[in-house]
């Protein structure tokens, strides 16, 4: 660590506006349109989060256009000393189903911006639910597969890439921060999914009958 570096990281230096944003960061997600206070801050204070957070392990993914921030784990072996960084940001492995959901929805949004409307994408339980019906078995079970969607839809809530109005349980904001986690290739990649989880569900409806 060279003299510039050190004397950057030294309580004296570090500007008073720095912990909220950095404590906003180490909890979730910050949105200008949630928090533009906050927003504002880490829009000045970009340079030392960045330092700040680099320390931890973790680098900042900032998008000023769509409106949010969030931490990402770096790589795990640092490229310069070769030495293994613990990860301070866990990674979660989702389910078929809740992966299906998100690209449905991701999928839904650039349809969405293609048209050109509003800036907020909102649907109802009813307009998910017929998003993934086309891609489970004839005859699945109405009030099971709504049951699904609605747990489906609260762990992705959880993980903040959508949003559930106030006042209306059962319509949702899909948050633009899903750009971020499922990106073009992922969805370029969509097809070969789906069919994956088509087999899937397929077998499974073999062995519920069997």
């Amino acid at each position: 660590m060279n003299q510039t570096d050190t004397q950057t990281l030294r309580p004296a230096s570090v500007p008073q506006e720095l912990s909220p944003v950095v404590v906003t960061l180490l909890k979730g997600v910050i949105y200008q349109d949630e928090s533009p206070a906050l927003w504002n801050a880490l829009l000045n204070l970009q340079a030392s989060v960045r330092d700040y957070m680099a320390v931890l392990g973790l680098e900042l993914i900032l998008d000023e256009a769509e409106g949010y921030a969030f931490l990402r784990s770096r790589p795990a072996r640092d490229e310069e000393d070769g030495e293994a960084i613990p990860r301070l940001v866990a990674r979660r492995q989702l389910s078929y189903p809740v992966s299906l959901l998100l690209a449905l929805l991701r999928k839904k949004l650039v349809e969405f911006d293609a048209g050109g409307g509003d800036t907020r994408l909102i649907l109802s339980r009813d307009e998910v639910v017929e998003l993934i019906r086309i891609f489970l078995p004839a005859g699945t079970n109405e009030v099971k597969l709504i049951d699904q969607v609605d747990a489906n839809l609260n762990k992705i809530a959880d993980l903040g890439f959508i949003r559930r109005l106030r006042g209306e349980k059962q319509m949702i904001e899909v948050r633009r921060i899903i750009k971020a986690f499922v990106d073009a290739q992922w969805l370029a990649d969509l097809d070969r999914r789906l069919a994956e989880y088509r087999q899937l569900t397929g077998q499974t409806t073999e062995e519920s009958n069997g």
